[in-house]
């Protein structure tokens, strides 16, 4: 991003930003200035995205969540997100449409990027989400999803898949809006607590 140290949001991604997420003029501007303070080069380092994850869940281990969000969000694979990248991911992981929100979800269970997710893949980001979940709330979870390889079954289960097959990402995308309750098991509703500690800083 050209000018992402001179304090000032381009007209250009403003507008795109604009149009491309459900964010306001003045959210954007606010949340520049946000991200400047915490990261003065313009850039969130893998690091760093870890770092503002595990503030926002200090009784959690997130550092596997946060990185596989970071992996499937680095589009250019430069090692650091920009300002952009950085609110297109608090979009999607919150509110995007459906289908935008689905290809994200695929891109972050195809761990290895290879264009299919495999039930090992599906294990990895499940068990990050675990590690994330308060123990209190594990105990109230139904009893064939009460671990991360029984959550993992069932999800695989839903697919109708064998031990060793894959989903490619035009079927995943369908069988999830076919069937909500793999949305549910997939995804960490974390984005409400984000979008509150930003508030808080403005």
């Amino acid at each position: 991003m050209g000018n992402s140290k001179s304090g000032a949001l381009s007209k250009e991604i403003l507008e795109d930003l604009k149009l491309n997420t459900k964010y306001s003029e003045s959210e954007l501007v606010t949340w520049y200035q946000t991200f400047l303070k915490e990261c003065p080069s313009g850039r969130i380092t893998k690091e760093q995205f870890e770092g503002i994850y595990a503030s926002f869940f200090p009784d959690a281990d997130s550092t596997d969540y946060a990185r596989h969000v970071f992996r499937s969000f680095d589009t250019n694979a430069d090692g650091t997100l920009d300002f952009k990248e950085y609110i297109v991911a608090l979009h999607l992981t919150s509110s995007g449409k459906t289908t935008r929100k689905l290809e994200w979800a695929f891109s972050l269970y195809d761990v290895d990027g290879n264009g299919t997710i495999s039930k090992n893949e599906i294990q990895d980001i499940v068990t990050a989400i675990f590690n994330m979940t308060p123990s209190e709330d594990q105990k109230h979870l139904p009893d064939d999803e009460s671990t991360p390889e029984k959550r993992t079954n069932k999800i695989w289960n839903y697919f109708g898949k064998d031990e060793s097959d894959k989903i490619k990402e035009g079927e995943f995308i369908q069988g999830v809006m076919d069937n909500v309750d793999i949305l549910r098991l997939m995804q960490y509703d974390e984005p409400q607590k984000i979008r509150d500690k930003l508030k808080e800083k403005k």
